[in-house]
């Protein structure tokens, strides 16, 4: 069925509140899989706050206007379904290479993230990203490390005496 222009322009006006505000964006072609499966990726996109939008290319070109992921223009070709992630920059890239692993049809076109244009194959490098509670737990892990080494280096002190003590007192009554 054919949108009106004032669908289109509610199209445009969606997808583009949601460009400025997104963390990063993976495009897709999800030509030949089922209607379960992507009822499935949609309940997991919003789950894990990825915005999922079929948008036709005119449409998306339009909307991607003046943001960081005009660089994407490029790969608006063919059918399109474009994921941003809201809060997790990974998140997207996460949950379309898992999908693409279990449908052999659904295919990752390329990533934007801070008005990069990367292609498909480097999705590992945004999906590995850690979430923001992973990298809150490595800072702490990180911060702590010192504090930690230190409380056992003056731990240590104190047992070292001891044993020299012990070792002393022993060679004294050995003698």
């Amino acid at each position: 069925m054919a949108l009106r222009l004032e669908d289109k322009k509610k199209v445009v006006a969606d997808v583009s509140k949601v460009a400025t505000s997104a963390l990063s964006l993976v495009i897709a072609d999800s030509r030949g899989v089922s209607v379960a499966d992507m009822t499935r990726l949609r309940a997991e996109a919003r789950a894990n706050q990825v915005y999922m939008r079929v948008t036709p290319n005119n449409l998306a070109k339009f909307a991607v206007a003046g943001t960081e992921y005009e660089c994407a223009v490029e790969s608006f070709r063919g059918p399109t379904l474009l994921g941003f992630s809201m809060e997790d920059p990974g998140a997207a890239a996460r949950l379309f290479k898992d999908f693409s692993k279990e449908n052999d049809k659904f295919e990752i076109k390329a990533l934007a993230v801070g008005g990069e244009l990367l292609g498909a194959e480097q999705i590992d490098r945004l999906a590995k990203l850690p979430t923001r509670e992973q990298a809150l737990s490595m800072l702490a892990a990180v911060t702590l490390a010192p504090v930690t080494k230190l409380v056992r280096t003056f731990n240590d002190v104190p047992g070292r005496v001891t044993r020299v003590v012990h070792a002393v007192a022993e060679q004294k009554k050995a003698a």
